[in-house]
């Protein structure tokens, strides 16, 4: 079976500040491997999103309706929900990450 990945408006803007990082930090270059690689993993979703792996952070909480892939050190956080693939939050796995999901996943 063949899912459709799509992008949240955060997911969207995690890539462009993760673009705009890499470019002033290091290069456009580099800037264009990154995100070459996270548009790999991606894409990869769209055939077997299950192979992700639960977010430790939410597991500690009792919430497994998410899961991860990861191009160390960004993490790219999804829900799968019939035949389409949420990302939800693209970043560098060294944030405070429990906060991060915090605001973006349980937010009420």
């Amino acid at each position: 079976m063949k899912y459709t990945v799509l992008l949240t408006d955060d997911a969207v803007q995690d890539l462009e500040n993760i673009d705009s990082y890499i470019t002033v930090k290091d290069s456009v270059e580099a800037a264009d491997y990154v995100l070459s690689m996270i548009e790999e993993i991606m894409g990869k979703l769209a055939e077997l999103p299950e192979r992700g792996t639960y977010p430790k952070e939410l597991t500690t909480l009792g919430i497994k309706e998410y899961r991860e892939l990861f191009f160390k050190p960004y993490r790219v956080i999804y829900r799968i929900v019939e035949n389409k693939v949420y990302i939800y939050v693209i970043t560098d796995g060294r944030r405070d990450m429990q906060a991060l999901l915090s605001r973006r996943l349980l937010a009420v």
